[in-house]
């Protein structure tokens, strides 16, 4: 068996991971650190979120550093500033017994002041955001002429979020005799590119297959009417009483009001998406690592670099637009050797959509059926029996209760007690699902260019198409509407609606002319680019407000399960239901509206 020991790090970084409880390299450590360590390499790793890539390019970056040369010898470009800071923290630990190592995280939504004074400090790794750093750059406040090496992390993902001219001239800031080393879940071809252009030669390492999910994530799907999404999720939930999990759906104004009506519902919920300052959005997270949310609805965007490894479920409320984003939201859970399941709540029409994704990441998708109200009901007693039973007893504290406990209960036996007890949280669920209405719908299969997406004209005659090119490329909708016919030769008169958006768009075309569509842009670039198209999700069935539907409290569980005595939703700073506050008194409960 390989260990920590055996890969040839420096001492004092081996402490320092020793003392944080590892023992055992994953995969992709064992496989990377080994070849990384000679550092003077390029290279390529591709592996699963989840997996420890920090710890693979961390620790030998850690071990190649010259502690006493103040000047910033590591670069490490990130999506997102959780990703960033969590990078940060990771590295802090590993090189807490090799000296006095300087990292600095800089990111936006943050104070830039303090981050230039941490870089005069004198940084032996910068750990950044391209934005921020392209900022800081602009002012002359940082030196990278010195830096031996740079770590792309998550390259698919600052693709995906239209960083790639950012990089380009982050990368001409940094020296051409320099080494760089590429993480990347998926290997797209504008990934490759990268590596083409800026690599020599690299060592390439795929664990696990390439664009793949992890082998420890189950996959499943639920088909339900558009508009019975909301009580669908909440039944999932519902049937899943220790779910710790993460929703993610396409719109922050989504994933604000799911959050706001799952608080309202009884559940511990909050939102995390972009209008959130960077105090609120940290407050949420740390709600979250401490398990006092149960439920976090998050956008794609604001949920990259979230590194929480008992995520138990994610359910995908709405599905990615971009079919390679479904790979990053799954990785959310069955992270660091734990299993996890990756929920779909889709309509008929999005089946076409499950398949694309199935072929992405090398799994099949199980066909589950939304519970019926007994299945829900019988999951959340014996969920109830067995949190009784396995509930920590406090002896010191409990003891002086007991005997006027005992004299409340002598007159019940065993069974009386537990058939009481059992009922006094179960009924009102009974009474909640009681007739609870069936919600699944039989599975429409449909294949591209068939009508599948309405067109919004409501005609019938155009399907609607996804496309990952928009504003950020220079576009506006006639430059649009004039690339779509220069690269089909499709008439503009076939062209419907156009919606540009930041870094994707979608268009309607007429539904004979669907596969033109697709068979032009097979092969077809844009500026370095691969040009996808995919059949857009249906936009009718309403947002995440559930329509009204709500749902009593069971037992007033926490995360960890128990019982709640009174909870905040998410209030002031943490965003979620701004102000919203509810304490619940024993025996005081909401009343039930709405459908099952």
């Amino acid at each position: 068996m390989t260990t920590f020991e055996s890969l040839g790090l420096k001492e004092p970084i081996l402490q320092g991971v020793l003392d944080l409880g590892f023992v055992t390299p994953t995969p992709i450590q064992e496989k990377a650190i080994p070849v990384l360590l000679g550092g003077d390499r390029d290279f390529v790793g591709l592996a699963q979120t989840g997996t420890g890539k920090t710890a693979a390019f961390g620790l030998p970056l850690l071990h190649q550093l010259d502690v006493k040369s103040k000047f910033p010898q590591g670069l490490i470009l990130c999506p997102t500033r959780e990703l960033c800071l969590q990078i940060v923290n990771d590295l802090k630990n590993f090189s807490k017994h090799l000296g006095d190592v300087n990292i600095v995280a800089v990111y936006g939504g943050a104070n830039i002041g303090l981050q230039l004074r941490e870089l005069k400090r004198g940084a032996h790794i910068v750990v950044a955001t391209p934005g921020r750093l392209l900022d800081i750059l602009e002012r002359k406040a940082v030196n990278f002429d010195q830096v031996r090496y740079v770590v792309l992390d998550e390259a698919d993902e600052m693709l995906n979020m239209g960083f790639q001219e950012d990089i380009n001239s982050i990368l001409s800031n940094t020296p051409e005799e320099k080494t760089t080393w590429l993480f990347s879940a998926t290997m797209p071809q504008e990934v490759r590119r990268i590596a083409q252009k800026y690599m020599e030669n690299p060592f390439e390492l795929t664990v696990g297959g390439k664009n793949t999910g992890n082998v420890n994530i189950e996959h499943e799907y639920y088909v339900v009417r558009p508009r019975e999404k909301y009580a669908a999720l909440k039944r999932i939930v519902d049937f899943n009483p220790e779910i710790f999990g993460i929703i993610f759906t396409r719109t922050k104004i989504e994933s604000q009001e799911i959050a706001e009506s799952l608080i309202k519902d009884g559940y511990n919920a909050d939102a995390l998406h972009g209008d959130l300052t960077q105090q609120q959005r940290d407050k949420v997270m740390k709600r979250f690592r401490e398990r006092s949310i149960q439920l976090l609805i998050a956008t794609d965007v604001a949920a990259r670099g979230i590194d929480v490894d008992s995520v138990t479920h994610v359910i995908n409320y709405d599905l990615p637009d971009d079919v390679e984003n479904y790979t990053h939201r799954s990785g959310r859970t069955g992270r660091a050797g734990r299993s996890g399941i990756s929920i779909a709540i889709i309509s008929g029409r999005d089946t076409g959509k499950i398949r694309q994704i199935e072929r992405v990441i090398g799994k099949k998708f199980i066909k589950a059926e939304v519970p019926d109200g007994f299945a829900v009901c019988e999951k959340q007693l014996f969920g109830l029996v067995h949190r009784v039973h396995n509930v920590v007893v406090n002896e010191e504290q409990i003891d002086p209760y007991m005997e006027r406990i005992n004299e409340e209960f002598k007159d019940m036996s065993k069974e009386d007690l537990i058939k009481r007890f059992a009922s006094l949280e179960f009924n009102e669920f009974l009474e909640y699902y009681q007739d609870a209405a069936d919600l699944n719908v039989k599975e429409e299969r449909r294949t591209p260019g068939d009508g599948n997406t309405m067109s919004s004209r409501g005609t019938g005659k155009f399907t609607r198409l996804f496309i990952n090119l928009g504003s950020v490329d220079d576009f506006t909708r006639g430059d649009m509407l004039r690339f779509l016919c220069d690269s089909t030769g499709i008439r503009g008169n076939k062209i419907g609606r156009i919606d540009l958006k930041g870094v994707y768009s979608f268009f309607e075309v007429e539904n004979d002319e669907v596969s033109k569509v697709y068979e032009s842009f097979k092969k077809l670039d844009y500026n370095g680019r691969t040009v996808r198209i995919e059949a857009s999700q249906d936009s009718q069935g309403g947002s995440g407000g559930g329509g009204g539907e709500r749902r009593k409290s069971f037992s007033g569980r926490s995360a960890e399960g128990g019982f709640r005595k009174g909870w905040q939703g998410a209030g002031g700073e943490g965003g979620g239901s701004r102000g919203f506050r509810e304490k619940r008194e024993y025996g005081a409960r909401p009343a039930f509206k709405g459908k099952k």
